[in-house]
């Protein structure tokens, strides 16, 4: 992690000090194109550390420290650094028993989100856990069917990703040709994203309001620096082809991923609605009369700003910001795509990064491009984290091995 500590005792200051961070590093030696991943020309990146458990979303410090939230493993949550500048994690700390997803750092304070609490604690920069317990902002939410919550921080409002309990609202969950629930009682209370206060502790549900809906479940979600317009890359449903006789091609391809912006009392349609990328529409499900181009009710509900192929399962995105990567990269978005299992019998596809340019605040171009895929075949990558560090470089977390790289732009 390329010193921006390294942790030097400097007279007077003490082990917490941090030296100035190079807003255009030098890749250091250990920063290679055969780590494991395949990147575009011009791209090395480092094994910030590996076997850490099975990583999820990842947050990087103003002094470069990396923390890692943790699905399971040795800890929730495990804080990397770098203290002799070979960008590698030699020092590390686990803490915190409770596996999750989100997480988080913001102004002196560090936010994760276990699959049914968000929790905070003060974090002093130089430290590698907290001191003391966390304090707990949310609490007592819905676990079961898609339990992990992830989170965005709007300005004084957390906005909490509560996944829905089945797939598309079945009678029978994921049960051949049973009909959706209609009205889907689900949406009041999952499959959407709900608003909480950040000044309040202790808070359920009931105290919160919900924010959007129709939404899957929702685990990349990211801020856009300057607008702060909120975006989406929910997951979409499975099972077209096993529940209701769609061809193999249909089922590996629909329903789109897609990267949509959210605003207060946005309805994107799941369980009655998918969006169909091929017609560029959004058409009615078949638990509810669809016959693949039926659209009825779906012509109310938000369509998406760009569709992926189907089943990819997006997991984290983040906005770049930084300058170390060329002019083309800056204000555009990196979404992690953790990779299908409902393809079948076609091939499984994503287990990729990819890039989203930007011509401007709010409009992305419309393509995307695939950034970061395995060296070691395929399906091997399962990315489920992104940051970018405060010196520009790209974080990947990889579930499937428990890996972190930095990426960094080679001169």
């Amino acid at each position: 992690m390329q010193p921006l500590l390294p942790y030097l005792a400097i007279a007077g200051l003490g082990l917490s000090a941090t030296l100035p961070v190079d807003p255009m590093p030098r890749p250091p030696s250990s920063c290679t194109r055969t780590s494991g991943l395949t990147l575009p020309e011009g791209f090395c990146a480092v094994v910030v550390a590996e076997r850490l458990g099975r990583v999820r979303q990842i947050t990087v410090l103003p002094n470069g420290d990396v923390v890692a939230a943790l699905a399971s493993g040795n800890g929730g949550l495990v804080a990397l650094r770098d203290t002799d500048g070979d960008a590698r994690a030699d020092a590390q700390q686990y803490f915190f028993g409770d596996g999750g997803t989100g997480i988080l750092y913001r102004d002196g304070l560090l936010w994760f989100a276990p699959n049914s609490r968000v929790v905070r604690w003060a974090w002093r920069l130089g430290d590698l856990r907290p001191a003391g317990d966390p304090e707990v902002v949310v609490e007592g939410l819905p676990t079961g069917g898609h339990a992990a919550k992830s989170f965005a921080l709007l300005g004084d409002d957390l906005i909490v990703n509560i996944g829905s309990e089945t797939n598309s609202c079945q009678v029978a969950n994921r049960s051949y040709r049973s009909p959706g629930q209609d009205p889907c009682d689900e949406l009041q209370r999952r499959a959407g994203l709900w608003r909480f206060r950040t000044d309040r502790l202790h808070q359920h549900q009931r105290d919160g309001v919900r924010f959007a809906t129709g939404l899957r479940n929702t685990l990349a979600l990211a801020l856009e620096p300057g607008s702060g317009r909120l975006y989406a890359a929910p997951h979409g449903r499975d099972q077209l082809g096993q529940n209701w006789g769609y061809s193999d091609e249909q089922n590996a391809e629909l329903p789109a991923e897609e990267l949509v912006q959210v605003e207060s009392g946005d309805d994107f349609g799941w369980p009655y609605c998918y969006y169909d990328q091929l017609q560029g529409r959004k058409v009615l499900a078949p638990e509810y009369g669809g016959t693949g181009t039926t659209i009825a009710r779906c012509g109310a509900k938000k369509n998406p700003l760009i569709g992926f192929p189907g089943h990819w399962a997006p997991m984290a995105m983040v906005f770049y910001e930084g300058t170390q990567f060329s002019a083309k990269y800056r204000g555009g978005l990196f979404l992690a795509f953790h990779g299908s299992w409902n393809r079948a019998p076609r091939p499984q596809q994503g287990f990729r990064v990819v890039f989203v340019p930007f011509i401007g605040p709010g409009k992305p171009a419309g393509t995307y491009e695939t950034f970061a895929t395995s060296a070691r075949g395929e399906t091997a990558l399962r990315p489920a984290g992104l940051a970018v560090g405060p010196d520009g470089s790209l974080y990947i977390g990889d579930e499937a091995s428990g890996t972190i790289w930095r990426v960094m732009a080679q001169p």
